[in-house]
Parts: structure tokens; C-alpha cells; sequence
């Protein structure tokens, strides 16, 4: 018997592009964020302290993610133990 398996999950490919796009998306958003693009949108003045929070999570979340990508740890994406 041989031991094939049948693979029905997204390509590799597909997967790297949308972790690219997504990287791309969340530090591009948390750069808008300290940039002020928007300002009486999302907060106010006495909401300062949004832009900042969210720049920075948005931004420090978009890293992350971009470390995990191109080192290879996301689970799921063909590093499982068997």
C-alpha cells in the first residue's frame, strides 16, 4: 500500500500571497494610524491616544505576523509533526 495523501487545502502559494497582502494591509493601517488619515473618523481629539494605541498594535501586529511568515512558523502551513 503506499502512503499517499490527498491534499485539499489551499496551495502554498495562494497561502504566501495572502500572508504578504495581509502583512501589507495591517503595517500599512498602523502607519495610517500615526499619520492621522483618520482623525474625526475613528477618534477625536480627546481620542488621541487611539491613534497611537492602534498605530502601534496595528503596526507591531503586522511585524509579528511578517517574522512568523518568512521564518516559517505559521501553523498549518505544512510543518506538522507527522
Amino acid at each position: 500500500m503506499s502512503a499517499q495523501r490527498n491534499s485539499t487545502g489551499t496551495p502554498a502559494t495562494m497561502r504566501n500571497i495572502f500572508g504578504i497582502i495581509m502583512i501589507i494591509i495591517y503595517v500599512g493601517v498602523g502607519i495610517m494610524f500615526f499619520c492621522g488619515v483618520f482623525e474625526g473618523v475613528v477618534y477625536t481629539e480627546s481620542w488621541e491616544w487611539v491613534r497611537w494605541v492602534g498605530g502601534g498594535i496595528f503596526t507591531a501586529y503586522g511585524i509579528w505576523r511578517a517574522y512568523r511568515q518568512f521564518k516559517g512558523i505559521d501553523p498549518g502551513y505544512g510543518n506538522d509533526p507527522d
